[in-house]
């Protein structure tokens, strides 16, 4: 009895567009074989058909049929003599890298509160000390709470959200004397973001808070 070779994917030809399929890529490279231009021009009509049927979401894509077309030259590794109505794509135009984005140089001094947080901080730091910046401190002070029982725990202090602040502002801010941020709300939801309702968001609510003073 003759064995069963078994042919994995794994060993063939990487495909250059998955979304099409293994099939199509046979069917491309059959199509390069007719030697008569104006019957591989009718197959490869052809095969831009049955891509369209494979994948019914380009219809929704602005010029959607030179995109097949396109895509049709680039299964056949930009190597298709046929009548198409639109122009062969140039390969250098698929090959080009995109250009890196630029990335912040520094890390972020804590994450759970994010860069515009130090932004803040940055901006506060050069106010001028008086009534106004201490408002601007509490109602810093507040977010950061409400930022930091999203990722943390279920209770802070506010002593440990003025450490947070003078420390972030490489204590360039000190946090003046007698400020107090008041209790959570009892209905606040500090629910991570992406967590539904299935998750149990209704149930991580906060019971009321501290309300400590600096001393």
């Amino acid at each position: 009895m003759d064995s069963i070779t078994l042919e994995y994917n794994t060993q063939r030809e990487p495909l250059k567009m998955s979304e099409y399929g293994r099939n199509i890529l046979k069917m491309v490279e059959l199509l390069r074989e007719i030697p008569d231009r104006e019957k591989r021009t009718e197959q490869a009509r052809a095969v831009i058909k049955t891509m369209e049927i494979l994948n019914p979401q380009v219809r929704q894509q602005e010029n959607w049929e030179q995109k097949l077309w396109d895509h049709l030259y680039m299964i056949a590794g930009f190597d298709l003599d046929v009548d198409s109505p639109y122009p062969c794509p140039m390969k250098e135009d698929f090959e080009t890298k995109p250009v890196p984005l630029p990335m912040k140089g520094t890390k972020i001094r804590a994450s759970h509160y994010g860069r515009n947080i130090e932004k803040i901080l940055d901006l506060l730091a050069g106010e001028p000390d008086g009534e106004v910046k201490t408002q601007m401190i509490r109602s810093l002070a507040i977010y950061m709470r409400q930022q930091y029982l999203i990722w943390n725990k279920d209770s802070v202090s506010d002593e440990t959200i003025f450490a947070d602040i003078e420390k972030l502002s490489e204590y360039k801010i000190k946090v003046p004397e007698g400020i107090t941020l008041g209790k959570v709300s009892e209905n606040a939801d500090f629910s991570r973001p992406g967590i539904g309702n299935q998750a149990g968001q209704g149930k991580n609510k906060r019971k009321g808070g501290h309300k400590n003073r600096r001393r």
